[in-house]
């Protein structure tokens, strides 16, 4: 898709995870004053919507309790809420977490679970009304990537969205509060299926709901770098992932590195600005 004057920005979600042990930032935000200067960094770099996550879902994670993700992600929801009014996530599959959170302060659920980890995750997201992302996931974090297997991974994700769509709603959640996430890196193959998943984006955008999309240092982006490219080392990659999502027309990426994004964003929509209209 070729942005015109009239397309809405690809929005900027930065990611905080308070947490000791996520792939990327884990341990570096893991005290609330750390924290809280990240989310002032990141909205001084422009972030659109902060991703406040207290449990780790990176590949064979361990699941944490309720009581210690709530400590870890309410404080600073609070701590953030009463200087910006900025929109905040919570990643969490809890969803005990996601009211407390909801209740401090935050507008949106990132569920990578997408409302299955629970028998009331539904009801509850409809109780809340606040937006809610449905995440493609194949297993759970601890063991999604033991020989992960698709026929046809677009096909296949796009039907378990639109499913998952459908439950919500049937639940109470309106349409237009449910964003899809085709989930890349959970439950897939590093690139056998990856890359295919982000070549047919266009396919779960014309599911007709606002995609986001989370490519951020993700460690495919090392296996076609030729493997052992540490997390932090992953920005052109990260970057050329989010473009290939803006061109596809997602509605929001999720990044770790936000400057350096919303840099690039803002070029690829000036360029394509530029283009002379075909006579």
């Amino acid at each position: 898709m070729t942005p015109t004057s009239a397309s809405p920005p690809v929005r900027v979600m930065g990611v905080i995870n308070v947490t000791p042990d996520s792939f990327s930032d884990g341990g570096r935000f893991d005290d609330l004053t750390s924290a809280i200067l990240q989310a002032r960094r990141l909205i001084a770099e422009g972030v659109d919507i902060l991703d406040i996550g207290g449990e780790s879902t990176r590949p064979g994670a361990a699941p944490v309790g309720e009581d210690q993700e709530l400590d870890r992600v309410i404080p600073l929801i609070r701590a953030i809420r009463a200087e910006s009014a900025i929109p905040i996530s919570v990643d969490t599959m809890t969803p005990a977490v996601a009211r407390a959170a909801v209740e401090a302060g935050a507008t949106m659920w990132n569920d990578v679970s997408a409302l299955r980890h629970a028998p009331d995750s539904l009801a509850v997201a409809a109780d809340l009304g606040c937006e809610v992302v449905l995440m493609h996931m194949q297993g759970e974090p601890g063991t999604m990537q033991t020989e992960p297997h698709y026929d046809d991974v677009v096909g296949e994700v796009a039907a378990f969205l639109t499913a998952r769509a459908e439950a919500a709603q049937a639940a109470g959640v309106a349409r237009e509060r449910i964003w899809l996430d085709p989930g890349v890196g959970f439950g897939k193959h590093m690139t056998r299926h990856n890359l295919p998943l982000l070549a047919g984006l266009d396919r779960i955008v014309a599911l007709g709901f606002p995609v986001l999309l989370g490519v951020s240092r993700k460690s495919f982006i090392s296996a076609i770098d030729g493997g052992n490219v540490p997390a932090d080392q992953r920005l052109g990659g990260s970057i050329a992932g989010a473009l290939v999502g803006a061109a596809a027309g997602v509605a929001a990426v999720r990044v770790h590195d936000v400057r350096e994004t919303v840099q690039a964003l803002k070029v690829w929509r000036a360029i394509a600005a530029a283009r002379a209209p075909a006579v």
